[in-house]
């Protein structure tokens, strides 16, 4: 097939290559533009931008998709089909309709539940115990149109970082079946019951809240292992907490049960097994109390 494809981060690089890889002709890439990064504040492409430059597929990343001229610029690719992951921009009606067979969309959850833009996090937050990837042909509402296939994974557990990973493998290869053999999936609505909203994520969201169960607090910090990162502060310092475990010790929530940083919460308590502070390396609670005191007793918010 004639493919235009539409992504923007790490998430989206499996299924152009799988695309390729199957013996897709990509028509061309669209991402979003190069964006202000590191001290510097240099321009940085896209993870997609880079895949598809070194792939030498031609690369597009428009502001937006509103324009006529650029509208009449994407049929002109005369495409069968668009395939979104992750792209980033709202595709208008006739984005939509330019393609001979629509747009069709990768998307990291089991559709209705979590449509929106961060369902990963959203699906470690709520404590669900399974998730997974949906086909869905594109429509003008939010990630409300049929679905074509989906496949399932469980959370177990997992950092957000490691459960989108995974998820990208299981869309490529999802993706690349369903275009393979589009008559064995044919669309299915989406039911209205179930139907739930993945917000995107605020940085102050990734505070700890120790005032809740010590399970909450535990999947704060897999949801926003890598980004934001959850942290919890002491004075002006912000601590990051990258993974933890659970505990049954009680105690005032927010405080620091023992040497070894093991904090209260609201039922139970957890222990960070790895943490950071700004500008510094992963370390150990034991590195980090070596050079930075939180004696037994402490609060911590």
């Amino acid at each position: 097939m004639r493919i235009i494809f539409m992504g923007t981060p790490d998430f989206a690089v499996p299924t152009l290559d799988a695309l390729l890889a199957a013996g897709h002709d990509i028509a061309a890439v669209y991402c979003q533009p190069p964006r202000p990064s590191g001290r510097g504040k240099a321009l940085a492409p896209t993870p997609v931008q880079r895949r598809a430059e070194a792939l030498d597929l031609p690369v597009r990343h428009p502001l937006t998709l509103r324009d006529a001229n650029e509208q009449a610029s994407f049929a002109a690719l005369d495409a069968d089909v668009a395939v979104v992951a992750a792209y980033g921009l709202i595709l208008p009606q006739p984005v939509l309709d330019a393609p001979r067979h629509g747009c069709l969309n990768v998307h990291a959850s089991l559709l209705p539940r979590w449509r929106g833009a961060a369902p990963v996090q959203r699906a470690i937050l709520a404590g669900d115990a399974t998730t997974g990837v949906t086909i869905m042909q594109m429509e003008r509402g939010l990630d409300t149109g049929p679905m074509l296939a989906t496949v399932e994974t469980p959370v177990a557990g997992k950092t957000a970082g490691a459960l989108t990973a995974e998820l990208a493998d299981k869309g490529a290869a999802l993706m690349v079946s369903v275009l393979a053999d589009p008559a064995a999936h044919p669309p299915v609505a989406q039911p209205d019951e179930g139907a739930t909203y993945a917000a995107k994520i605020d940085k102050a969201e990734a505070r700890l809240d120790f005032t809740a169960p010590a399970e909450a607090v535990a999947r704060q910090v897999l949801a926003f292992n890598p980004a934001p990162g959850a942290f919890f502060m002491l004075g002006d310092e912000r601590v990051r907490v990258l993974t933890a475990e659970i505990l049954a010790e009680t105690g005032e929530p927010g405080m620091v049960l023992d040497d070894r940083l093991t904090i209260a919460c609201g039922v139970g308590a957890i222990r960070p097994l790895s943490v950071q502070r700004a500008g510094r390396g992963a370390m150990t609670p034991a590195e980090l109390l070596r050079g930075f005191a939180i004696p037994t007793g402490t609060r911590l918010s």
